[in-house]
């Protein structure tokens, strides 16, 4: 036995301490009257414990709807703003079309003297510059010449004569698109082909 003992006291056994609370709080302070069979006092605890666990899960539920109620706000809040910025977009470009209908109209005379060309040449500028800025925010001119009638996009002037596929064979105002959609259809006339 003294070897035994001899050979524990020699190779010690290290023992990690475990964070144990050593106070039972008191039941009284956390509003219980507890009875004084010890059956009697497991049945009403474990009944606190289930009391609990139904209200942390009810608690629970109501997290978890009011998370998804924030996801859903934050959602349509983001799909609001878009549709809001999309509109603001196409307002500020539609309020530019007469601008661009009154450039079309300045670049169809046909410059003469330098100064003239020089004139033509700014006003061109400006305008691709006016253009590229507004393709930037998705504007599209609608395709015209030599392209076959659509009414989508195409706002004939009289009819053609004769049967056959309609062909845009003229210009008269342009039409723009905004991220694929028709802001005003382009007044063309048509020849049958």
């Amino acid at each position: 036995m003294s070897d035994i003992q001899s050979e524990e006291s020699t190779t010690p056994v290290e023992v990690e301490a475990l964070p144990v609370e050593t106070t039972v709080p008191d039941p009284h302070s956390l509003g219980l009257e507890l009875p004084d069979q010890p059956q009697e006092s497991i049945d009403l605890l474990l009944n606190e414990v289930a009391t609990a666990r139904n209200e942390a899960d009810a608690y629970l539920d109501d997290l978890r709807r009011v998370a998804a109620d924030f996801e859903n706000y934050r959602k349509r809040s983001v799909r609001e703003h878009a549709e809001m910025l999309d509109r603001a977009t196409e307002k500020v470009i539609t309020g530019l079309m007469p601008v661009l209908d009154s450039f079309d109209g300045a670049l169809d005379f046909q410059p003469e003297t330098d100064s003239e060309r020089r004139l033509y040449s700014g006003m061109l500028n400006t305008r691709e510059q006016l253009i590229k800025s507004l393709e930037a925010e998705g504007l599209e001119v609608v395709p015209t010449i030599e392209e076959e009638f659509d009414p989508e996009i195409h706002e004939p002037v009289g009819a053609p004569v004769g049967d056959g596929t309609p062909i845009v064979s003229q210009e008269l105002r342009r039409g723009y698109r905004l991220n694929g959609r028709v802001l005003r259809a382009a007044l063309v006339v048509l020849e049958v082909k």
